[in-house]
């Protein structure tokens, strides 16, 4: 058994990300029932001012990779840093965000650690100290249980949004042991990075998803469903046969071509539910169901169906919405 539970944090913009704290939240639940210390990887640039920070979520003790040369995730430069950072921590398990870097980090660290991966998991628990951790597959059609075996590292990768944070408590500082960091110049190197200055809430993070298919019959028609998610403060989204009609940006996809989100609510319109589809969307906390078709799929999965047409029940939802909060 190690010496502690390690967890793999991601500093984007100059700030931890969300998924970062869901990762130390868990990691500190696991570390509590092993009687153990929680430490995290801070790798990027500026991460040496912002890592005590991590304390907020559990956190003891931090190792900080801070360089120009981290900035953006490049797997030649991440993965030697990280795997050092883990040996020397020596822990019972490794967490990590099961973002598109993080699956990425996940698979590479565990072939140069020799450990055992379990990828995308919405539950972690230790019994009788052996890790576990609970895993969709086939489509998200059944879950599977993963158990380490004894003298193994387990890695786990986190689905975003599915592990509770913790409450922070800002007043608590982690410490912070600053790590050398001296690699040869990488083959591949970020030459340009596109960011969405719209200010739309990334898919993977929202709270709430509205999301559209094939039954919003074009791509102009999505104006009342961002009106809706607006009204929520939440994101749009859409099925693969909106985006395969060129109504929507790739971005916008949620199945198992696309993205997979966790929200409190999501809201789907017109979406026949095809499987591809509610393997992206079936772990969220909430579903409702908006279609013309009682015998429509996506109903199996939701916690609220609605037989009517969307273009009258989506606006009407709307001012509702505004009504309610216009008196709150």
């Amino acid at each position: 058994m190690g010496n502690c539970v390690c967890v793999i944090t991601e500093f984007r913009g100059g700030n931890f990300r969300r998924v970062s704290a869901e990762a130390a939240s868990e990691g500190r639940r696991i570390a509590d029932v092993l009687g153990c210390s929680l430490c995290a990887v801070a790798i990027g640039s500026g991460t040496g001012a912002k890592a005590a920070d991590l304390g907020a979520y559990g956190v003891d003790k931090v190792y900080a990779a801070d360089d120009p040369s981290l900035e953006y995730y490049i797997a030649e430069t991440y993965v030697p840093v990280i795997a050092e950072i883990v040996k020397k921590c020596d822990p019972s398990v490794v967490i990590l965000p099961a973002s598109v870097d993080g699956k990425d980090l996940g698979a590479r660290l565990a072939a140069r650690l020799d450990a055992s991966l379990a990828q995308d998991c919405i539950q972690v628990s230790c019994e009788g100290g052996a890790i576990k951790a609970k895993r969709p597959i086939f489509a998200g059609k059944t879950l599977a249980w993963c158990q380490w075996e004894a003298g193994s590292l387990p890695i786990i990768s986190c689905r975003p949004n599915v592990m509770e944070c913790l409450v922070p408590m800002p007043d608590k500082k982690a410490e912070v042991e600053k790590v050398a960091v001296a690699l040869p110049a990488p083959r591949a190197k970020v030459i340009g990075l596109e960011l969405d200055t719209s200010g739309k809430v990334e898919l993977t993070e929202a709270g709430v998803i509205v999301s559209g298919g094939r039954g919003m019959k074009g791509p102009e028609n999505f104006a009342i469903l961002e009106e809706l998610a607006r009204t929520l403060g939440g994101a749009v989204g859409a099925s693969r046969s909106a985006v395969d009609a060129g109504w929507r940006p790739h971005s916008d996809q949620i199945g198992q071509t696309g993205k997979v989100v966790n929200p409190n609510l999501y809201i789907a319109a017109g979406i026949s539910g095809a499987i591809q589809h509610l393997a992206g969307m079936g772990s969220s906390k909430f579903v409702v169901a908006i279609n013309k078709d009682p015998d429509a799929p996506i109903f199996s999965k939701a916690d609220l169906g609605v037989v009517e047409d969307l273009f009258n029940f989506i606006p009407a939802l709307t001012e509702e919405v505004k009504k309610m909060k216009s008196t709150c």
